[in-house]
């Protein structure tokens, strides 16, 4: 094993967030939004909104990932992590905009009946209605407006505001040389933990599987938390690859870029055994109020993008990523995580517009619109964080540990 000394690298080296980053990612913005508004005028707001949430979800589950990884890596005292913690430290920084963003569309969307139209919907909970529906009005106490959004206010606040004071005291390490920072962000980490685990569940619950009411499954919310790691795994390593190919983050090597495969390998694995579980046991139990839900996803127009989400997120990351020496290549690690954050995107998809969208056949500016534009606001504000700071923790106290990190 060889060995490093600090004097060896600049640990206060800073991205410069300027050039074709900046300029690409604010002509995909303009481009995005112009999309977007001709996507409302051709294709109609019914799936203009399904689209807005789908990437508003997509970006705010990234972003919780990066919070989420921080804490793992704090609470488990990993060391060999330390030197890439900047980026899910700035990912975590971007989690209150992207909080705020999802909530306005979910807020626009349901004031023009455009989302959640299963059960906020006039009359639907009044007997003496015509639009009365007994099950939903048996689930009214949950599903209500004040407290849906009470929910979702509550708990993108809580992650927020814990995201942000986990990467603030990381920041102060730079400052103060102590181990204050550290010890802080440790606690919070635990306490982040906590809440996420517990509650993101029923944020998932209230943010996509509602939009179906009449179906349920208490499998969905740890399937999209499989979704949301793996997707925020594969951003952590597409940008410390790229950061590395820009001249940055010479103390991350191969080895570093293994365990992100670990990882993403991992958690693929994992994903696709709540995915099965959860169509195994409904196609089994073959009852109609559970059958529906992957009814619509056998449609003709929906079927092949059905499998073809199980191929992308299973079986390319299997094949390719049980090569030991795959997880080790720059090329091979990013043509993967691409490919896994389109699967991943297929994924939330197929979640969302069959049950939302009332006639919907292929893609087209509502699509392409909200991909471009929130790609690129993530893409901004990510990298802006990120060179507030060095990109170096120079203070962590594991940080001789991932220098000297070899697998």
């Amino acid at each position: 094993m060889g060995t490093h000394s600090h004097t060896t690298y600049n640990f206060d080296e800073r991205f410069e967030f300027a050039g074709k980053a900046k300029t690409w990612s604010l002509a995909a913005i303009i481009l995005g939004i112009i999309a977007i508004a001709a996507g409302f005028f051709l294709e109609g707001g019914e799936r203009m909104f399904a689209n807005l949430l789908l990437m508003g979800y997509y970006v705010t589950c990234v972003c919780a990932a990066g919070a989420c990884f921080i804490a793992l890596q704090l609470v488990a005292q990993a060391g060999w992590s330390a030197g890439i913690l900047r980026i899910p430290q700035a990912m975590a920084s971007t989690l209150p905009v992207a909080a705020i963003i999802l909530i306005i569309i979910i807020a626009s969307g349901m004031a023009g009946h455009n989302l959640y139209h299963h059960w906020h919907a006039d009359g639907i909970t009044d007997p003496n209605s015509p639009h009365y529906d007994a099950l939903i009005a048996g689930k009214s106490a949950f599903l209500n407006v004040p407290a849906f959004f009470t929910r979702e206010v509550v708990f993108l606040g809580a992650y927020s505001i814990l995201g942000a004071f986990i990467a603030r005291f990381s920041y102060n390490e730079d400052l103060d040389g102590s181990l204050n920072g550290y010890k802080k962000a440790f606690k919070f980490s635990a306490i982040f933990l906590v809440v996420f685990g517990f509650s993101s569940p029923i944020w998932i619950f209230d943010t996509i599987m509602s939009l179906e009411a009449h179906w349920f499954s208490t499998m969905f919310g740890w399937y999209n938390f499989a979704a949301l790691f793996v997707s925020g795994l594969c951003v952590i390593t597409l940008i410390t690859i790229l950061l590395k190919r820009a001249g940055h983050l010479e103390w991350v090597n191969e080895n570093h870029l293994h365990d992100l495969g670990n990882l993403i390998f991992g958690f693929s694995i994992f994903w696709t055994y709540v995915w099965f579980a959860q169509f195994m046991l409904i196609w089994y139990a073959n009852m109609p109020e559970e059958t529906v839900y992957f009814y619509k996803r056998w449609e003709p127009e929906y079927k092949p993008w059905f499998w073809l989400t199980i191929i992308i997120n299973f079986v390319a990351p299997v094949l390719i990523l049980i090569d030991r020496d795959v997880k080790r290549k720059e090329n091979k690690m990013l043509f993967v995580c691409i490919l896994l954050l389109c699967g991943h995107w297929l994924d939330y998809y197929m979640m969302i517009m069959p049950g939302t969208v009332g006639v919907h056949r292929g893609f087209g500016l509502s699509e392409i619109g909200s991909i471009l534009c929130f790609s690129g606001l993530f893409t901004f504000l990510v990298l802006k964080n990120l060179s507030k700071h060095a990109l170096a923790p120079k203070h962590h106290p594991f940080l001789e540990e991932s220098l000297h990190h070899q697998i």
